[in-house]
């Protein structure tokens, strides 16, 4: 489904480019999320739920490699451990930076390498919770003269919101149309 479609590349010039990695794990017959929860030592987003990614790097030929490299640095999960599935639409964030997501699979249990400086804490969610209405809220806001809808998520005492509920709605928006099943 995700490599057939046609998705939406968004090129703007003055903005950084970054990838992130939406890994796809079972886990008790279940298929579930990973999520990190950022230190308060990074750069951006401290304290945030996202995906592992981060920035593209010169040597980075593709946004799919960004993303298995960041992964591999943020919590150690192997390039080589990950089944690529297909990527997501760009999304721009207000830090300035598009963001392309790549979709992957990997094996459960997994023996992850937490980088200490970059992320406190792993988060397994269960895509069932996640497709749950009870547990999505969207709201407008105003921000610079502008409408916006801000989605969020909570799993348990956990918030996802910003650009990773922006994406995760991507994919789970993806996932349950009547197309995909």
């Amino acid at each position: 489904m995700l490599s057939s479609r046609k998705r939406r590349v968004i090129e703007h010039p003055p903005f950084s480019h970054a990838a992130v990695l939406v890994p796809l794990f079972k886990k008790s017959e279940n298929c579930h999320l990973l999520f990190t929860k950022r230190s308060e030592e990074v750069k951006y987003h401290k304290g945030e739920i996202s995906f592992p990614g981060g920035v593209v790097d010169e040597e980075d030929l593709e946004l799919e490699r960004t993303a298995l490299r960041e992964a591999f640095e943020e919590i150690g999960l192997k390039e080589s451990d990950v089944q690529i599935i297909g990527a997501l639409d760009d999304i721009v964030t207000i830090t300035e930076f598009i963001v392309t997501p790549i979709v992957g699979l990997f094996p459960y249990p997994y023996p992850f390498k937490i980088s200490e400086v970059e992320i406190a804490e792993l988060i397994e969610v269960p895509l069932a919770s996640l497709l749950d209405e009870k547990y999505f809220s969207e709201r407008e806001i105003i921000r610079g003269g502008r409408k916006e809808v801000v989605y969020t998520y909570q799993y348990e005492k956990h918030i996802i919101w910003g650009a990773t509920a922006r994406i995760l709605k991507q994919f789970l928006d993806l996932i349950s149309s009547p197309r995909s099943t």
